[in-house]
């Protein structure tokens, strides 16, 4: 429901913009149930330029400028343009134009309402429909349709890395299989137990000092003579002794 408040005041002739602007001020302190005026509107159906002269009256426009309240300018005119429409917030043709500014037509506003409901329809059913293709185009590809198909390659590579992870590691086992031989091999031939297993003996004497030479070993001098299995405990019974000349 639209109410309408109006107040009327002369709008030509001396007197004219005092009223006028006395009436635009009432209008600005307007109360009712703590609501006050939505929109004012200054009308008057046209006339001459000196008709028209309260409308650009300082008193007029001053009052218009310092309304909180929105202001349309209604005069019906064509040429002459008064100050009014300058300083107010909407300029209208006409009272009827500013009427059907202020009040739009209600079949014109429900084939709006209509118009952008079908628009947000159709906007919304073309995303749900591109969408639900997305999500139709997700599913059909391998990897959602048949699952299985990534753990399955994923199977395959963990195979071949398994396979060929034992396949280096035993040639690392070989490989150092091979070199503890070889250098068991050399330990061996740098052994002295090698030595002794080709015939030679080590001659220790009491104290365990190796016996190098004759000269000093007398008859009854007990002796102990390492060969490859063991040793071998002796006594000298003679002092004679042959010297082996290089």
């Amino acid at each position: 429901m639209l109410e309408v408040v109006f107040i009327p005041a002369p709008v030509q002739g001396p007197g004219a913009a005092a009223a006028l602007a006395q009436a635009v001020g009432r209008l600005g302190r307007w109360q009712r149930d703590r609501a006050g005026v939505d929109v004012i509107v200054v009308a008057r159906g046209g006339g001459s330029v000196e008709d028209l002269l309260a409308f650009s009256d300082e008193a007029l426009i001053r009052a218009v400028h310092q309304m909180r309240t929105p202001v349309v300018s209604a005069i019906g005119h064509e040429q002459d343009q008064p100050l009014l429409d300058l300083v107010a917030d909407v300029r209208a043709s006409t009272p009827t134009d500013a009427a059907k500014l202020l009040v739009p037509d209600m079949a014109e506003e429900l084939q709006g309402v209509h118009w952008a409901r079908d628009r947000i329809r159709a906007l919304l059913r073309h995303l749900v429909d591109r969408e639900s293709q997305a999500l139709a185009d997700l599913r059909a590809r391998p990897a959602l349709a048949d699952p299985r198909s990534l753990l399955d390659d994923r199977s395959d590579e963990v195979d071949t890395l398994r396979d060929r992870g034992r396949r280096s590691f035993d040639h690392a086992l070989v490989r150092a299989f091979d070199d503890i031989s070889h250098h068991r091999a050399r330990a061996r031939a740098l052994s002295p137990l090698a030595t002794l297993e080709r015939g030679y003996a080590v001659v220790q004497d009491a104290d365990g000092a190796v016996v190098t030479s004759v000269a000093g070993v007398a008859p009854q001098t007990p002796l102990s003579i390492r060969v490859a299995d063991g040793r071998i405990a002796a006594t000298t019974t003679s002092t004679e002794v042959e010297r082996i000349e290089d």
